[in-house]
């Protein structure tokens, strides 16, 4: 069910984006819900470093793109279709990560998200991240929570979080 992205799938996490977005106007996060999806080129650059991943029953129903970031690899992006939203298609994506992780040598994974958006800092404290105080945070996660901040994300509490990948603990099967 998990395979690399290719090019051809790119139109779709966009359309995937756009769609995992919607949730978030029940919120009254309307910024974040109509945010645009990242730029084909930008998906793209992860599809060519192989940091792009899809779930694929017929066809994407789900992504995740890493980055590096200072030593640790770092959940740039999780999307999945709304309408599968419980399937565990997220969890599954984030258990591939942490393997591909662990594969290259590194020690955790990290990413920014919304603290308090069940599907968000909920979420990902259920499956062993951790939130960092702002001591914690290395230059480059705080160079990404700048960057979210001009974007406008800080209207609603963010924070980074990390997941030590000798404690993670995937899913079966």
């Amino acid at each position: 069910m998990i395979r690399p992205a290719v090019p051809a799938d790119l139109p779709i996490l966009q359309e995937l984006e756009k769609a995992a977005g919607v949730p978030f106007a029940a919120l009254g996060m309307h910024a974040v819900a109509e945010d645009d999806p990242p730029a084909l080129e930008v998906l793209g650059e992860y599809v060519r470093a192989e940091r792009a991943w899809v779930w694929d029953t017929d066809g994407p129903a789900g992504y995740l793109v890493l980055d590096l970031v200072d030593g640790a690899a770092h959940v740039d992006q999780v999307s999945v279709d709304p309408a599968l939203r419980g399937s565990r298609i997220g969890r599954r994506l984030l258990d591939h990560a942490a393997a591909w992780a662990l594969s290259r040598g590194l020690t955790a994974l990290t990413l920014t998200t919304f603290v308090e958006v069940p599907w968000n800092g909920p979420y990902y404290r259920r499956l062993g991240f951790r939130f960092l105080a702002p001591g914690e945070e290395t230059p480059g996660l705080r160079a990404l929570r700048a960057a979210e901040a001009a974007h406008g994300l800080d209207h609603w509490p963010r924070a980074c979080m990390r997941a030590e990948l000798a404690d993670w603990r995937a899913l079966p099967g």
